[in-house]
């Protein structure tokens, strides 16, 4: 059966006079992996809790398909969390971890613990179903929380920054993981983060958000090509903001920007610069520059680029880029 939509519609939280979340409006179709991404205080959490059912809502609807879930208790809705610490009880083995929802709800002992290593089987930990927490991994403390999260059969999984507690190789290896998941259970999923690599291997649908609002939201090729404001080309990365016509402003990828010793003509798509620092990449070298007219300039070169052409801190260039390669921002 196939997993409902997800729909928030004029959500607003608001806490005494501060706004959290300012009349956003969302749809995320069922079976899509979404990533809530922003810097802290945009009010991605705040977003994901009122979904989940943790924070009450000030004003607006939440709607899972045709059910109006705005008012309904947590254990009402159809969705389940993963909290960011896992909040798995260290006293409980990882099968009566999963288990325990069941356990609340009155479920015998036999039916939960075969219910509950039925999943554990699923994210390959049977074996290790007699374990309490601190004898496992983090990555293998993860599946447990995803297994305990399932056991109640949501239809919208909610993951508050699941993967920010692990070292960066096992984040990877879990970003994997958890998008493995997603399909098979072809199941919704809202991912909170604020890491904008994270979110661009993740989603399907992601949305930016800023100051309380949702600043854009498309999938992660829409929003790196094409940012729609100066907040999302800086927050993503990978953009320079150069000043527009008419005092606009427009952004050019960073490795779409060329670099060139000889003195260019002055044109809208050329400032003179001087190399202020080479960070090297491992595939790409990030080159930045200090210019004039725009207050952070960079350019990623590829590594056989700038091995056979070599720049140094001080040395004087011109940044450039095609006419087409400009994409405007709105104001």
């Amino acid at each position: 059966m196939s997993s409902p939509d997800l729909e928030l519609i004029h959500l607003v939280k608001r806490y005494g006079s501060t706004m959290a979340v300012d009349r956003i409006d969302l749809k995320i179709e069922g079976g899509r992996y979404c990533c809530l991404l922003g810097p802290s205080g945009c009010g991605k959490t705040t977003t994901l809790r009122m979904i989940a059912g943790h924070e009450a809502v000030s004003a607006g609807d939440v709607l899972l398909g045709p059910r109006n879930i705005t008012d309904l208790p947590a254990a009402e809705r159809g969705t389940a969390m993963m909290f960011q610490s896992y909040a798995l009880f260290p006293h409980l083995s990882a099968l009566d971890n999963v288990a325990f929802s069941l356990k609340m709800r009155g479920v015998a002992t036999p039916v939960r613990h075969a219910r509950a290593m039925e999943l554990l089987e699923r994210v390959s930990l049977g074996a290790l179903a007699a374990r309490k927490p601190a004898e496992l991994s983090g990555g293998q403390q993860q599946r447990v929380a995803l297994a305990r999260a399932l056991i109640n059969e949501p239809k919208v999984l909610l993951l508050d920054e699941p993967l920010s507690a692990l070292d960066p190789f096992l984040r990877i290896r879990m970003r994997a993981e958890l998008k493995e998941w997603q399909k098979k259970l072809s199941m919704t999923f809202v991912h909170v983060t604020h890491s904008q690599e994270e979110a661009m291997a993740l989603a399907d649908l992601v949305v930016v958000m800023n100051a309380a609002r949702i600043e854009q939201q498309g999938t992660p090729h829409e929003i790196f090509n094409a940012p729609r404001t100066e907040f999302v080309a800086r927050f993503i990365g990978g953009h320079n903001v150069i000043p527009g016509a008419g005092g606009g402003l427009a952004a050019v990828r960073t490795d779409r920007t060329r670099l060139s010793r000889a003195r260019l003509a002055a044109a809208a798509n050329v400032l003179p610069a001087t190399v202020r620092g080479v960070e090297y990449q491992g595939t790409h070298v990030l080159v930045s520059l200090a210019s004039d007219a725009v207050a952070e300039l960079s350019v990623m070169l590829p590594e056989a680029a700038f091995a056979a052409e070599p720049w140094q801190p001080g040395d004087s260039a011109c940044a450039h880029w095609a006419a087409n390669d400009i994409h405007p921002l709105a104001a």
